[in-house]
């Protein structure tokens, strides 16, 4: 996928995942299962709820082929730039692959 989308609040995130999951013709139990979640957590995030941990929503997304990408505010007096590293992929890293 190479949209970009901006997600501002937490049910915009739950929608996300929830449309790429549909997408692919996918239940929660099947995306629950590949992300090794549970279906009612990933049920939770959909709905919008606050209270996704980063990991498991890591897991979810790159089972997707969701790329999580954090900017920082431009205009902020404390932004700054890393340049990007080459690394695992987002399989490896989760032990997806």
């Amino acid at each position: 996928m190479t949209d970009s989308i901006r997600i501002d609040h937490w049910v915009k995130l739950g929608t996300t995942i929830r449309e790429a999951r549909l997408s692919r013709g996918w239940s929660q139990h099947d995306l629950a299962q590949r992300a090794n979640v549970s279906r009612s957590w990933l049920a939770r995030v959909e709905a919008g709820h606050r209270s996704a941990e980063l990991e498991p929503l890591l897991r979810a997304l790159a089972a997707l082929d969701i790329t999580l990408r954090l900017e920082l505010n431009p205009s902020s007096p404390d932004a700054i730039t890393t340049p990007p590293t080459s690394g695992p992929t987002r399989e490896e890293a989760w032990g997806l692959r």
